[in-house]
């Protein structure tokens, strides 16, 4: 069903409905309808996930007994928070994500099916055409916020709170469907720096946003990948439970730092691990010598650190080893590499990591699914959550949801049942 038109489903939809009901159910003149069905006009790009929830009826979840608990996954990027909740006994059954190659590496490990829905552009979508979940996960992109007028608009009778605090962000769109749909929990990830962002002001937006706005007892840390992979990455992770409960970040059970070195996600050449073309090559596996900076790019990258540790700045590129702890991976590194290259010894050029390599760093498993070009792998891999961080704070904040949790399943006439 998801791969039909949105003109596929209103003409399904219509074998149902009058142009009148449809109408009606969809908020909209009969007119609007009538030019849809004849192209006058195009339907807009939200109306296929509304067609889909509201008129036509979903396949009921027969084996939803057999997951804990529900959640959608906004801002999904390539998956790896779904991943992590998956581990636990989780469904998802809303996604979304706008950009078109994260989508295909998404759809390419987690296909949808009928108890799924799949959105582009979550600002498209009314938050009654999400379905009822349990916990709400989100990576969601910074943007700045501001607080200067909110006093303004207040005394002049205009819309304040979140509704005006966060209004042209994404974090809006998070804001309005934990208001309508009051989720038991959520979980939100963002970079380090939201915490200091526009001096402290945007994070205090969110704060009271999630707090005194939604009602949600909230608890914020920041937590370094560096405990479970070889990279520091420290992002800050948002915990939300519609009641208080007794959640602590005191039950995390952090590795200690440097455990993990870059020789358990680097190829081993050896032959212990099969071959993967196009990055590893020959009986061997050995990495494919397109990884190896050319002697341009790598002339270039010395230049510029001796430049810049001459002016006192201390940029330069990122020269590591197996025994070595990476920088962070960033959606740049598909550019030229530089904030983690592998030496490869004296006499030889250092080389980029593998996408499967850059995958490992993040924590996914060696299972997943890269159908995307090396740039796009690069960017997807440098946005994403670092695998089993999320997996160890799912841990953690689960017993305070599941407990109390009822999974969400849909049935005939999009009726919504609990088991």
């Amino acid at each position: 069903m998801h791969n039909k038109s949105t003109i596929d489903l209103l003409r399904e939809a219509r074998t149902k409905y009058t142009q009148k009901q449809i109408a009606s159910i969809l908020h909209v003149d009969v007119r609007t309808v009538r030019r849809w069905e004849v192209r006058e006009t195009e339907p807009p790009g939200y109306l296929s996930d509304a067609i889909r929830q509201r008129l036509l009826p979903l396949t009921f979840i027969d084996k939803i007994s057999n997951h804990d608990f529900t959640f959608i996954d906004l801002f999904a990027g390539i998956g790896g928070m779904r991943l992590a909740f998956e581990k636990y006994r989780g469904r998802c059954v809303f996604s979304s994500e706008w950009n078109s190659f994260s989508r295909k590496t998404y759809l390419e490990n987690f296909p949808t099916h009928d108890y799924h829905l799949f959105n582009y552009d979550i600002t498209q979508i009314h938050e009654a055409d999400i379905p009822k979940h349990d916990i709400l996960l989100a990576g969601f992109p910074c943007q700045p916020f501001s607080i200067a007028g909110v006093s303004k608009k207040n005394a002049l009778g205009k819309p304040h709170g979140f509704e005006c605090a966060t209004q042209g962000t994404l974090f809006f769109d998070i804001a309005r469907i934990i208001s309508y749909r009051k989720p038991k929990a959520f979980l939100l990830e963002n970079v380090k720096n939201l915490l200091s962002h526009d001096k402290g002001n945007t994070f205090k937006i969110i704060l009271d946003t999630l707090t005194n706005q939604l009602g949600y007892d909230v608890h914020y840390k920041v937590i370094d990948g560096q405990h479970f992979v070889p990279q520091h990455r420290e992002r800050i992770l948002i915990a939300g439970f519609h009641k208080k409960t007794d959640f602590s970040w005191c039950q995390l059970h952090l590795p200690p730092k440097g455990s993990k070195l870059l020789k358990t996600i680097l190829h081993t050449h050896d032959g212990s691990e099969k071959p993967e073309e196009p990055y590893t090559c020959g009986p061997q596996a050995k990495v494919n010598s397109k990884y190896t900076l050319t002697p341009k790019l790598w002339d270039y990258l010395q230049a510029y650190a001796i430049k810049h540790k001459k002016a006192g700045n201390g940029f330069g590129f990122g020269l590591v080893d197996e025994c070595d702890i990476a920088r962070t991976l960033s959606a740049r590194y598909y550019k030229d590499g530089s904030e983690i290259l592998i030496d490869q010894g004296k006499s030889n050029r250092p080389r980029r990591l593998t996408p499967r390599e850059c995958a490992r760093l993040m924590g996914f498993p060696d299972t997943f699914k890269i159908p995307v070009s090396d740039t796009q792998a690069y960017k997807q891999f440098g946005n994403s959550v670092v695998v089993p961080v999320i997996e160890e704070v799912a841990r953690i904040m689960l017993p305070h949801v599941v407990q109390n949790c009822k999974c969400y399943a849909y049935k005939e006439a999009n009726e919504f049942i609990l088991t």
